[in-house]
């Protein structure tokens, strides 16, 4: 963005940081849930105190143009942004950098680069918008590669064609989503997948991790607006044909959409657009029961209403993020529509909420011309600021970090029990004081995405250790409880154990030998979804 600077070791920019007001009446909302908080703030070190090793390799003349081995720029493309990897920045425990960071150009900058790579046996971590939470873009890999490099895909940032009568697009991987939406506003077209991460993440990375958008039903997943992909991978250029649908095989979109780079490099894609909406219409149903939120969220994720937002807060989340307090939790519905009114629509959702206790302490905005009010408006606000007030936290000790799972309605209550019961005796065996919480970012007609937040008091210097300790909990709990170990944020490395035990048996042996098969020398994001051992 023009006129700011990426964090090298946290979230966005460092212009849009937490200081200030903002910072004091985050420690004020800290300190009246958690007294005992030592919120003493700690700064990351400069990159120059970091002491990064030097680089392994020296990149081909052909390549030199595509490299960097600025400090700052590979200090910035080791980790992701998860809470651990915030935590190890403000530590400067930063001690797998990568050798080089390779921005190609071309398609043909990728294909020579891979060439080159492995023809040295040096690891290729593909990275689009570093904003990876699972450990997906960090070259973790001890001394089984004699170098890495991190191929970052930010010049490959340009729609090249539209194709207005069946609403598609032909876009490069490395585009990020504003520049995206900002290049589609020109046909009066939009792809519509906002993530958390829209202003930092591209659609390579979308595409790569099966990343879950703006839509709460029907369109969740980046895969719901594939028409057709370009892979490079070393054993040559995957093109899938541009079709509304096929039964002609196993999809090969299918094959690389979630891969995470293991498999190839994602170049370009035909995405599906749609018209930008012209109404819209939404509300904040407060509820006295949880149980019966629960029930009203299910009932309308079967109705075929098919709201664009159905996110359900619990007290905790609705309390701490939108500030509204409620026993029940609060259901913040949206829907949107580029063709006609959808006030019915709303009304009737509103209308399912009613006969489970549901309340409007507020009336329901339809096609508002001007800025969004009230709960959801508050919660959209504080959703958006959430990733910055994470890393403001994690300087002041606090454990601050989230988990996701999708199962089944009849599943739900035991997971969640499960879960919150799980937390619970892991923060006290960690001597943390803390607070859960639970919303749903998607529901499906056979169940919902719960989202759970952890905030927590920490000690300097344990935070990450103690985040592990729960982190291992919670997973080990998401898994017997029977959901899965990720809904969209991607395998990476810090999901592996769960995802070995989640994938059958079989898969696991053939996606061992499509990795062979794509990837001879075993290059490619080692460690994500499969292991490299035994790979010569």
């Amino acid at each position: 963005m023009a006129g700011k600077h990426r964090s090298w070791w946290g979230w966005g920019n460092v212009e849009d940081a937490v200081i200030g007001a903002e910072a004091t009446a985050l420690e004020d909302r800290v300190r009246t849930l958690l007294p005992n908080a030592d919120l003493t703030e700690h700064l990351a070190p400069p990159v120059a105190e970091l002491g990064l090793r030097p680089p392994r390799i020296d990149p081909p003349t052909s390549l030199v143009r595509l490299c960097s081995a600025d400090p700052v720029d590979r200090a910035a493309h080791t980790h992701g942004k998860a809470f651990r990897d915030v935590v190890r920045n403000l530590h400067g425990d930063v001690c797998d950098p990568p050798d080089l960071v390779v921005r190609p150009v071309t398609e043909q900058d990728v294909l020579d680069v891979l060439d080159w790579c492995a023809g040295r046996d040096i690891a290729v971590i593909p990275y689009g918008g570093g904003s990876s939470v699972v450990g997906g873009v960090e070259p973790r890999l001890g001394d089984a590669y004699p170098a890495a490099i991190s191929l970052d895909l930010g010049r490959l940032d340009r729609v090249l064609e539209v194709d207005s009568t069946s609403r598609a697009a032909r876009i490069q991987a490395g585009v990020f989503g504003p520049a995206l939406e900002d290049q589609l506003r020109r046909y009066d077209l939009s792809l519509r997948h906002f993530p958390q991460s829209f202003e930092f993440s591209t659609l390579g990375g979308w595409l790569a991790t099966r990343a879950g958008g703006h839509y709460a039903t029907v369109l969740t997943h980046i895969d719901d607006l594939v028409e057709s992909m370009r892979v490079v991978t070393p054993a040559g250029i995957s093109q899938s044909r541009r079709l509304p649908g096929s039964g002609a095989g196993p999809s090969p979109d299918r094959l690389f959409l979630g891969s995470e780079g293991a498999l190839g490099v994602i170049t370009e894609a035909w995405m599906r657009l749609q018209d930008r909406p012209s109404w819209r219409a939404g509300a904040a149903v407060h509820f006295s029961d949880y149980d019966e939120a629960v029930a009203a969220t299910r009932v309308i994720a079967q109705s075929g209403l098919h709201p664009s937002n159905c996110r359900l807060l619990d007290p905790a989340e609705a309390l701490i993020n939108a500030g509204t307090a409620t026993t029940g939790g609060v259901l913040v519905l949206g829907f949107e529509s580029a063709d006609h009114p959808v006030t019915p629509w709303l009304d009737r959702a509103v209308e399912l909420c009613r006969g489970h206790g549901g309340t409007l302490p507020e009336p329901f905005r339809s096609d508002w011309p001007g800025p969004r009010k009230g709960p959801a408006a508050a919660w959209r606000s504080a959703f958006l600021r959430m990733p910055y007030q994470r890393d403001a936290l994690a300087a002041r000790s606090m454990i601050v970090e989230t988990f996701e799972t999708a199962c089944t309605w009849s599943q739900f209550p035991a997971l969640r029990a499960a879960v919150l019961d799980a937390a619970g005796e892991a923060l006290r065996a960690v001597a943390a004081t803390g607070v859960i919480t639970c919303r749903f970012t998607h529901v499906y007609p056979d169940g919902p995405a719960p989202y759970f937040g952890v905030y927590a008091t920490g000690r300097w210097g344990s935070t990450l250790t103690q985040w592990d300790q729960i982190k291992q909990a919670v997973s080990d709990a998401l898994f017997a409880a029977g959901g899965t170990i990720t809904h969209h944020h991607a395998v990476g490395r810090d999901h592996r154990p769960w995802y070995d035990r989640q994938r059958p048996d079989p898969i696991a042996l053939a996606l061992r030998a499509a990795k062979s098969a794509l990837d001879p020398s075993w290059i490619l994001n080692p460690g994500v979804l499969v292991d490299s051992a035994g790979r010569r």
